[in-house]
């Protein structure tokens, strides 16, 4: 298992944040240039045809023979499910209020790690997730506005149940597959069954070809995917995956923040009152109790005698 000292994690987070944190508005802009499911597909297979130069010559530790079934679970769970249910529950809903249910993935990741992975659960931590996605539900507030489907809705908790359950299998699975090929093939299988989607419920030549979606479409598939989601599993495998999960609550600030400096999209009290929230519950879910023994976010075996009485 790989581990990371506190100053590295902490520094993967903030570029994990950060490049997934610009992802949002990026691919607003970028949708006015191509259909969604293209897009999606075509951001995916990019991403992971990038990766594919990292990983080749790392070709003997593929594993394809044995460990496939990891690779296509992976590829159908994150990618595939994820982005596909996302972008389509776009059109149902107001974006605001999709975020907000995608986002409760922090809490089922919190529940299942714990159903599965046997992840400590104590009532700090509750409270933690529970304010964490407040906070986000806050922060959408502004896409409770217009019209909502039972469609759109189902969609939205699709896509934050696939990611959950991609990320405790990844936590799950370990060290059985190599981290850079794992990336990279579920991104490569994933991004071509949502172009093939894509093809057949929408027109290649209604993409526009145009520089600003070019430069859109490089950043998201190097970055966002390729880096964003590389980081997301080595945390994943280093640490508990509740804890690394709830950092993910920031991403909606992050995105705000950004289309606040650069797109003048407005700033309010909810918004502040949001992220206050978000910080307290990144706090709460990873305090460590003073009683608890095992393995921090950084990876590194902690054993705390208890507070003798």
């Amino acid at each position: 298992m790989r581990k990371f000292s506190r100053t590295q994690t902490i520094l993967l987070i903030i570029v994990l944040i950060t490049v997934w944190g610009l992802n949002w508005p990026i691919s607003k802009i970028a949708l006015a240039y191509s259909p969604p499911i293209l897009f999606s597909g075509i951001r995916t297979l990019l991403g992971g045809l990038v990766l594919l130069l990292v990983a080749i010559p790392r070709y003997r530790r593929i594993n394809l023979r044995e460990a496939w079934p990891v690779y296509l679970m992976c590829a159908l769970l994150n990618v595939a499910l994820y982005h596909g249910l996302n972008t389509v529950g776009l059109g149902y809903m107001p974006s605001g209020l999709l975020a907000a249910i995608v986002f409760l993935q922090p809490v089922l990741v919190g529940i299942f790690a714990w159903m599965w992975l046997g992840e400590s659960m104590y009532g700090l931590k509750i409270v933690g997730l529970i304010l964490g996605f407040s906070g986000v539900s806050i922060i959408s507030g502004a896409g409770l506005s217009g019209h909502v489907s039972i469609i759109g809705i189902l969609l939205a908790l699709g896509s934050a149940l696939s990611w959950a359950l991609g990320t405790v299998y990844l936590k799950r699975i370990g060290s059985a597959v190599d981290s850079i090929w794992l990336v990279t093939l579920q991104f490569i299988l994933g991004g071509l069954l949502l172009s093939s989607i894509g093809t057949g419920f929408e027109s290649w030549s209604d993409i526009q070809w145009s520089l600003t979606f070019g430069l859109c479409l490089l950043f998201i598939s190097v970055f966002v995917f390729a880096l964003g989601w590389l980081v997301y599993f080595e945390l994943i495998f280093a640490g508990e995956a509740s804890k690394v999960a709830s950092y993910t609550f920031l991403i909606p600030a992050v995105a705000i923040g950004i289309g606040t400096i650069f797109m003048n999209e407005p700033f309010t009290i909810s918004l502040m009152f949001g992220l206050v929230l978000i910080l307290i519950s990144i706090f709460c879910v990873n305090f460590t109790r003073r009683t608890e023994k095992g393995v921090n976010l950084y990876g590194n075996e902690s054993t705390i005698n208890k507070v003798k009485g």
